[in-house]
């Protein structure tokens, strides 16, 4: 049985979020600053595992790829990429020797010979040391006396910048960053001592780990950049992070229930486990960045530069305290904190069960009846069904009870909502589709050799036949998507929302001499030969998302594998809702067009494309202070526009919706955020148009006759 699971980009990293194995942290010897940094050599055993992980990589990879000077450069670019993204640490005349194994890379692979990387990774790790030096010696010798009312700015946006050819350039780059941490700290009330206090356990700290990196860390950079050259969830597991993944797919859940990784020397939030703390307080969103990490009471530990699994030890916890997270959200320009609150619990995976709701619709004095089934991940007790166990849960069993329990209760047509839905079972997406389809393929499989393999729902009954809306967004991944996207093949109903993930491919892991490998081996296609890769589903009727595309979903992963088609299944499609959507979104349009809540995610949208858009930030205190101001002053104009079109008290700061939205966090009604209910039952109105324009056509055929 195959079974899939969204995953990331640094996967070997992100399970270690979700562990509850406790980490024994060794005190870390401290650094005086402009020591050498003590060059990390391979060994035997990274030969061995090179060529077993390239004979796997090139005899077993979906993708055929040859062991040639064209992959060699793209590994040569990838590690560079990975190791110094921003271009900050790294000098021109490093890069110009490491071009020296751009076209010499796989013949190294080839031999199992590491030297080349180990060279880089040394390299790149002395020009780390050299810089946190610098900062430490910049921020006890000089910051004192920094001045903000000059009119320097500094970069953000630094991926295409050249490097620095000279080492007073970096200098001068280093020196703007540290001015402006300073003046984000100092804005934010601190006092110039303690600033510096700060400051200097950071950049110390972060010294102290990297002159603590072990070979098995050069090893690893290196290795995955090899993965990543065939496609971004093919992954290296090192014996440790191996453990890791052991632990995690002991589904064993307790913390904040968040999926992290690491980027750049932050912790990057890339989803939120269904049903966990996190997604039910709501104050933590994918793509946000956690920079410091504290207790209920007691200051917030600076995290910035920490190992991920270090930043884990301080989040997880005891269950039923407090964590509180400092974080910059996804949706700011990057340079503005904020510090929120989460209750540690364990996830229960009961709480991840589909749950059943019926919401009231109004289509002029007729009120329909809408049952809505939330389905936050595909789920099978697999040790139940072994055991033959009468009352063991699966999504499929769940829903056909929900199901006929919203027929008794006279509901006149049903919502499937998938959104943040990130998959799971595979046998589960398909008996799901079995409900709402006769018999008939559901999804096909190619595999690395081209054999494809149609996987049918075999059973001929149809459980639920009436009126059909799926809602999805950008974090609707896998399973999901196999369900949407044979719903949307067959006409079988209508799919509304934001244009979904994209993870249309299947992996598998590999043990090795030492670690693991999982590569990707599979393709997934719909019944119509349509790849679920990278495109995703498209909606019938899109809604507008906040979720960026450039950092959310399979497209914004570099060296994602294409979206291409292969021969159709052969299935009946119904046609009727296709000839039904230019009148469906039309009328979405015009009732939108007024709508308080999606006007105001449309200038929400607008506005945090605007504060992505600043790649400069001023270094002068009072400018900050004015953009500052000026953008919570948009923020709070949206919300008070949105608010008074609804009869809702009006806010006089942004602050206060932040209490507003902490407040409802820690009441026990665990509802979705108020716009994501705006889109649920816009939904509603969206079925309900279908159904009469299906009664107007009923009538109009009989009247003919």
């Amino acid at each position: 049985m195959l079974s899939i699971c969204f995953r990331t980009l640094k996967i070997a990293l992100t399970l270690t979020a979700l562990l509850t194995a406790q980490l024994s942290q060794a005190t870390i010897p401290e650094i005086a600053p402009g020591t050498a940094f003590k060059p990390l050599e391979p060994t035997r055993d990274h030969a061995m595992i090179t060529q077993q992980i390239m004979n796997n990589l090139l005899r077993g990879h979906y993708e055929h790829q040859r062991l040639d000077d064209k992959l060699s450069s793209r590994v040569l670019d990838i590690l560079l990429d990975d190791i110094d993204s921003t271009r900050s640490y790294l000098l021109a005349g490093d890069v110009k020797e490491f071009e020296q194994y751009r076209y010499s890379l796989d013949e190294a692979l080839n031999r199992g010979d590491m030297r080349p990387a180990f060279i880089i990774f040394n390299r790149f790790q002395q020009r780390v040391s050299e810089r946190l030096s610098f900062l430490l010696n910049e921020l006890h010798s000089k910051a004192a006396d920094y001045h903000f009312d000059t009119d320097e700015r500094l970069d953000l946006d630094r991926e295409k910048a050249p490097w620095a050819t000279t080492s007073a350039e970096l200098d001068d780059l280093w020196r703007k960053r540290l001015k402006n941490s300073i003046l984000n700290l100092k804005m934010a009330g601190k006092e110039k001592d303690a600033i510096i206090e700060l400051l200097s356990k950071r950049y110390q700290n972060q010294l102290n780990r990297v002159h603590q990196s072990q070979s098995e860390d050069a090893y690893q950079t290196f290795m995955n950049a090899v993965t990543r050259a065939f496609d971004p969830h093919t992954q290296y597991f090192s014996p440790r992070n191996t453990e890791n993944f052991n632990i995690n797919m002991s589904l064993s859940l307790q913390g904040i229930g968040a999926v992290l990784q690491t980027e750049d020397e932050h912790t990057k939030v890339v989803r939120l486990v269904p049903a966990g703390p996190a997604a039910k307080a709501g104050n933590l969103q994918p793509a946000d960045k956690i920079i410091g990490v504290g207790q209920a009471e007691g200051d917030i530990v600076d995290v910035i530069g920490w190992r991920l699994d270090e930043v884990v030890e301080l989040i997880r916890g005891p269950k039923s305290t407090t964590v509180r997270l400092e974080i910059l959200p996804a949706n700011s320009s990057g340079t503005d904190s904020k510090i929120i609150s989460i209750v540690r619990d364990e996830v229960k995976l009961e709480e991840q069960s589909a749950q059943k709701d019926v919401i009231e619709v109004k289509d002029g004095d007729v009120t329909h009846k809408i049952g809505v089934i939330d389905i936050p991940t595909f789920y099978i007790d697999f040790q139940g069904r072994m055991e033959n166990k009468p009352d063991y849960k699966s999504t499929t069993r769940d829903v056909t009870v929900l199901i006929n329990e919203l027929k008794e209760e006279g509901i006149d047509g049903l919502i499937i909502d998938l959104r943040n839905n990130g998959g799971g079972s595979l046998e589960e997406a398909i008996t799901l589709t079995g409900l709402f389809i006769p018999q008939g393929p559901v999804v096909q499989v190619r595999s690395t050799h081209g054999r494809v393999e149609v996987l049918p729902d075999q059973d001929p009954s149809v459980l639920y036949d009436g009126p059909l809306t799926v809602l999805v967004n950008r974090l609707s991944a896998s399973a999901s998507e196999i369900f949407a996207g044979a719903i949307q093949d067959y006409g079988r109903g209508l799919i509304v929302g934001g244009q979904t993930f994209g993870k249309g491919t299947v992996q598998s892991l590999r043990p090795l001499r030492s670690g693991q490998l999982k590569i990707t081996q599979a393709k997934f296609y719909r019944v119509s030969g349509d790849s679920t890769q990278h495109q995703g589903v498209i909606p019938d009727i899109l809604f507008p998302s906040l979720f960026d595309k450039e950092k959310i979903g399979e497209s914004a992963l570099e060296e994602a594998l294409p979206w291409d088609t292969i021969r159709p299944a052969e299935y009946r499609s119904n046609k009727g809702i296709a000839a039904t959507l230019p009148a469906l979104r039309q009328l979405h349009q015009t009732r939108i067009e007024h709508n308080p809540d999606f006007r105001f995610l449309r200038e929400q949208k607008a506005l945090i494309t605007e504060l992505r858009q600043q790649t400069q930030v001023s270094l002068n205190e009072k400018v900050r202070e004015q953009e500052r101001k000026a953008n919570d002053d948009k923020r709070l104009k949206l919300e008070n526009e949105r608010r008074k079109a609804k009869g809702m008290p009006l806010l006089t700061s942004i602050d206060d919706e932040e209490t507003d939205n902490a407040a409802d966090a820690e009441k026990e009604d665990d509802k979705k955020p108020e716009e994501d209910d705006a889109l649920l039952i816009e939904a509603g109105h969206i079925l309900v148009d279908y159904m009469n324009i299906q009664t107007a056509s009923l009538t109009a055929q009989r009247e003919e006759k």
